[in-house]
């Protein structure tokens, strides 16, 4: 009876803290901005706004087919020009909303978003997550992370590890270049900006070699720098590579057969 008494008591003091924190910080949309029923969620209206992710998708790109073309079906793009990676997911198709959600993570230092967008990754990648060994994010140059002061893969990298029981490898990878900015690049363009610009961390090899990696990025545009650390990886030894990010660039009409 003591320790049932105990358990409820600190059932209690727990759901009181949180009553209390709601009051002081309370919990709003991680879209908008308006007061929401609980933290990391959306307001209905923004949630309306957002293309999540549904299938039939590609089995190696994750861009959706424009109709249901069969369990593994892989696109004419995958099977031409073959990734490093064996698959890849994306939580949301690349919108202004969506794009709206990125920016306040990644520019505002809306940190409380990084759990709810760790929920919505293993969603999505539940079946890669299940056959996984570590987590890794795609890393920023040191004067970026400086000027930026985090870097949002990962966090992304370790809230996905934590509510999947994966190893977070945080410095698997290193970026040894300074790239400029992605945006308005063409795909040649940024496949020549990212090309060497990535390299193992001190160790990488024996954490590397065998294991199936699952690299962590909030946005996929042609995917030039998840082929650039796939490709870093596959050559030192791992099994697999797979690609899991927030928000994904897709084609007008999606994937085709």
């Amino acid at each position: 009876m003591e320790l049932r008494g105990l358990g409820i008591w600190i059932g209690m003091t727990r759901a009181g803290f949180a009553r209390a924190a709601d009051i002081a910080l309370p919990p709003l949309c991680l879209g908008c901005g308006r007061g929401v029923s609980a933290h990391g969620a959306l307001c209905g209206p923004c949630w309306s706004q957002v293309d999540f992710m549904e299938r039939p998708w590609c089995a190696v790109t994750g861009i959706p087919f424009p109709y249901e073309a069969g369990e593994g079906a892989v696109s004419a793009a995958a099977l031409m020009n073959p990734p490093s990676y064996a698959r890849a997911r994306a939580v949301m198709r690349y919108s202004d909303r969506s794009a709206m959600l990125v920016h306040r993570f990644k520019y505002s230092d809306r940190m409380e978003a990084a759990p709810a967008f760790a929920r919505w990754l293993l969603r999505i990648g539940a079946d890669i997550a299940a056959d996984a060994d570590i987590v890794a994010p795609v890393p920023l140059h040191k004067r970026r992370l400086f000027s930026r002061r985090f870097n949002q893969s990962a966090e992304l990298s370790r809230a996905f590890a934590g509510l999947s029981g994966l190893s977070n490898m945080p410095d698997l990878l290193v970026r040894v270049r300074a790239t400029r900015p992605q945006v308005g690049l063409s795909g040649d363009q940024r496949r020549r900006n990212v090309a060497g610009a990535f390299r193992l961390g001190p160790g990488g090899e024996a954490l590397v070699r065998n294991r199936h990696i699952v690299l962590i990025d909030d946005v996929m545009t042609t995917g030039a720098t998840a082929e650039s650390c796939a490709r870093v990886l596959v050559a030192a030894g791992a099994r697999e590579v797979s690609v899991l990010c927030l928000a994904r660039v897709v084609p007008p009409g999606g994937a085709s057969i």
